[in-house]
């Protein structure tokens, strides 16, 4: 009987410091509540700050004690949240009453006997931001595409996720520009640094149609190791409330703290903001390994979810601490599901554009099932010049900020964008596969103003084109008006079947570059069917085109997917195709 003394009276000592806002009180418990001194934790973790019982868990008890709340989010300068839920409370006993008296008589449990009903399946609240697949371009109406690129990689892990529990992603789900640049290929190193990235290009034949032809255009940035990199200043911002309990949520965001203090070096600072329906600062800024895990032991799910509010103090956080010339970058860890405070994607992301002009980038880590929120984590990673990458496993925390943290952190290039002007001699139609969300006009391609994707060390992007060459029939019908035909001559320009271009920034520049390559109309007639490393970056197209319904596929299936991929290679090569066989099973269902 004296656990609600107890937490009534930690409750009160922090309201009198200022952690939480102090609730008003009748005028008979104001007499009895004792305030003791509660003194500021020196250590750089603040544990303490879980020992508060959450306002949503004790609403009821506050209720009856005369205690009101608000339901606005508190920032705090320590957050609040939870201890582990108490026991279920006891199944109810069934009574009778004889002569007056209630006689106790057997327990009811919640199911009526003997078996339980089958409980209705939740409702799923995913959301996406699906676009329709990309229609096929006339070289005569539209010769010049343009669009940003793209390292996100949150589309394949979370396609993974569903195919893992025996069904198929949502077609609006998938991205299959994000399943491409999930995998690394053979592209060649940057010859220097001067140019931090290298841009090549091949063709070949197309699996899907015999008419057709896959151009592929690849860039791979510069690598460095741990002792090149900047020092980092890191704002871990994790989700707390109540949707993160799970075991495929917290748990992993565990993991994934734990795969970053690992890799830390000793000049970096990390620090933890923490937020459900109140926000805190769980570990002030630290370059100690062993404080970043205890403060990871602290974690616990409780709550609503005040994400924007959270964003605010992650910002402030990073900018108190930033270190000039060094990386500067908020990680936030969530499933997206803000019902708190601001939870708009448009003010959100408008929020988070004004302050990448900080120099404090933010990437956003994807957790969970049910209610993920990916168009909101997918669109603010954008505008926040950083990334977006879905976690579905320990081994997936450990890839993204374990074996590619200089990747995930360092940015090499960035607004990096890229156009490709066709040559009517040689190219009559073509389709960009994926990028549906990236595009741009063709005059944001010279505007410096315009944002794009950014480049980390060591990243790669992979943009394929499906192309019609002039003397094929094609896959648009033949126009009635000579004047609306293409011009049966013109200049050659030496062979030239397009012209790829690509701008990009420097990291502190403000002036984009360009680099300019000419492609050879050659590999039009003599494109052979892919092989290696190309027949795999295009199975792994073929398969997100399938996964979207894509009807430019034909009849292509999974079991020719399967084919195309090729044997061997390294693990997550391999796991693709368990992956294929996995989407070929469930398709037939």
């Amino acid at each position: 009987m004296r656990r609600p003394n107890i937490i009534s009276k930690a409750m009160c000592g922090l309201a009198a410091v200022g952690l939480v806002g102090a609730p008003s009180v009748t005028a008979a418990d104001a007499r009895s509540i004792v305030r003791p001194p509660v003194a500021k934790p020196a250590h750089p973790v603040n544990c303490s700050i879980f020992s508060r019982v959450n306002e949503d868990r004790y609403s009821n008890r506050r209720a009856n004690s005369g205690i009101t709340t608000s339901a606005q989010p508190s920032v705090l300068s320590g957050a609040q949240l939870p201890p582990p839920l108490s026991p279920m409370p006891a199944a109810p006993v069934a009574k009778s009453v004889i002569g007056g008296t209630a006689v106790q008589e057997s327990r009811v449990g919640p199911y009526p006997y003997p078996y339980p009903l089958p409980r209705p399946e939740a409702e799923s609240r995913e959301r996406y931001d699906g676009k329709e697949v990309a229609s096929i371009k006339r070289v005569a109406d539209e010769p010049v595409s343009t669009f940003a690129v793209d390292v996100d990689t949150g589309s394949y892990t979370n396609a993974r996720r569903f195919l893992n529990e025996g069904r198929l992603p949502p077609k609006a789900a998938v991205r299959t520009e994000e399943m491409i640049n999930y995998f690394r290929y053979d592209y060649p190193k940057p010859t220097n640094r001067k140019t931090p990235f290298s841009v090549s290009t091949d063709m070949s034949a197309t699996p899907w149609n015999d008419a057709s032809r896959l151009l592929r255009i690849g860039l791979r940035g510069y690598d460095i190791n741990s002792a090149e990199r900047p020092q980092a200043n890191l704002v871990f911002l994790v989700d707390v409330s109540g949707s993160m309990g799970s075991a495929k949520k917290l748990p992993l965001v565990k993991s994934t703290l734990t795969a970053l203090a690992n890799e830390l070096r000793s000049d970096d600072r990390v620090s933890i903001v923490v937020y459900s329906g109140r926000v805190g600062l769980l570990l002030a800024p630290t370059s100690n390994k062993d404080h970043v895990k205890k403060a990871v032991d602290c974690l616990y799910a409780s709550g609503s979810t005040a994400g924007g509010d959270a964003l605010k103090l992650a910002y402030s956080t990073a900018r108190h601490n930033f270190l000039k010339g060094g990386i500067n970058r908020i990680i936030m860890a969530t499933d997206g599901d803000f019902n708190v405070g601001t939870s708009n994607t448009d003010e959100l992301k408008e929020y988070v554009a004004k302050q990448r002009e900080s120099g404090v980038t933010l990437t956003m880590l994807g957790y969970g099932t049910g209610n993920i929120r990916d168009e909101l984590m997918e669109g603010i990673a954008n505008v926040g010049n950083g990334n977006y990458a879905y976690i579905d496993s320990a081994m997936e925390a450990q890839k993204v900020l374990g074996e590619e943290l200089s990747s995930t952190l360092f940015t090499i290039a960035k607004d990096v964008k890229i156009q490709i002007e066709f040559n009517p001699v040689h190219v009559k139609e073509y389709r960009l596969i994926g990028y549906e969300n990236r595009l741009l006009a063709e005059e944001d391609f010279d505007n410096d103003s315009i944002d794009a994707g950014d480049i980390g060390a060591g990243h790669q992007v992979t943009a394929l084109y499906e192309i019609m060459p002039a003397d094929a029939a094609g896959w648009l019908p033949a126009r009635r008006y000579p004047a609306n035909r293409v011009v049966e001559w013109q200049p050659n320009f030496g062979n030239e079947m397009a012209n790829v271009k690509l701008r990009y920034k420097l990291p502190q520049g403000s002036s984009s570059r360009l680099i300019s390559k000419p492609i050879s109309a050659n590999g039009l007639t003599n494109a052979q069917q892919p092989s290696g490393d190309m027949a795999f970056a295009v199975a792994v197209a073929a398969f997100g085109q399938k996964l979207r319904g894509d009807k430019y596929l034909g009849d292509y299936d999974f079991q020719n997917i399967g084919l195309l991929s090729g044997e061997g290679g390294n693990y997550w090569r391999q796991e693709f195709r368990k992956l294929n066989n996995l989407a070929e099973n469930s398709s037939r269902n």
